[in-house]
Order: structure tokens, then sequence, then C-alpha cells
């Protein structure tokens, strides 16, 4: 159950931003998840979460998830590394070069784009898995302005 928990806190602090423990609380609660106070402290501590400078978020140490300098990379790996994009309704295939799709798929996550459900990468393809067919037709235009510069 721990585990379960812990991972559970992981996705609520890395899809939105959360600023207190009651917050949290209330969203692992709307997963069904009943957590007391004193043991969502420990769970924090055991994952090793930190308070994110500018608005009092939690974050992994060392993250900088979401913020404007993880666009900016990312506008950077995409404009050098994306090959090709194909978007099938709810799903964008990306091609790079060989060995560079885990490295852009990685920007693709620290940018968190709210259309993003996830990301599958190999050697040289992406998986981009969005949120409908609209979120997908968003993530391409996106991504080929990236390219256009």
């Amino acid at each position: 159950m721990k585990t379960w928990r812990q991972s559970q806190i992981l996705d609520v602090i890395d899809r939105e931003a959360v600023v207190s423990q009651q917050i949290l609380r209330q969203k692992l609660r709307e997963r069904g998840i009943d957590a007391t106070q004193a043991t969502l402290s420990r769970d924090l501590r055991d994952i090793g979460l930190v308070k994110r400078a500018g608005d009092g978020a939690y974050v992994r140490p060392g993250t900088d998830r979401g913020s404007p300098a993880a666009g900016e990379h990312l506008r950077r790996a995409v404009s050098s590394l994306l090959r090709g994009c194909e978007r099938v309704d709810p799903l964008i295939v990306l091609r790079t070069d060989r060995g560079q799709a885990q490295g852009l798929a990685e920007w693709i996550d620290r940018a968190q784009m709210g259309e993003v459900a996830g990301t599958l990468a190999g050697d040289d393809t992406i998986l981009i898995v969005c949120r409908g067919a609209a979120a997908a037709a968003a993530v391409e235009a996106r991504l080929t302005e990236m390219v256009k510069g």
C-alpha cells in the first residue's frame, strides 16, 4: 500500500502544482486513498520531495519540470533533433536520428504539456499519447512551429 500511495503522490505532483499537504491529501482522497497527515509527511520525506521556489509547489528534487527553461530546452531539442512527425488520431509518432529519441522524449516530458498523457521512446522513434485528437493536433502544431523556429 505504501508503494502505491507514494506512486500516486508522485503522479499528482507531476500533473499539477500542489502547494500544501492538505491539498495533496484531498487529491489522494479523490483517488480513493485516505492517508493521515503524519503518513503523508513520512511519504513526502521518504520520496524526497522539495518545495519549488517560485510557487511553493512540491516537486521532485533537481527538476525544472514545467518551467520556462524546460520549454526553451524543448524548443531547442525539437528544432535540432526532430526529423519527422506524423499524427494518428490521439497519437503522434516522432522520428529522430539514431540514439536521439530518448533525450527528446525526456524534454517533452519535462515540458509537462497538458495535452500529453505520456511518451514512449525507442532508439529513433517517440510515441506521444495525447489526451484526444484535438490535443494531438495542438501538440503537432506546437512541435511544427518549434521546427520552423
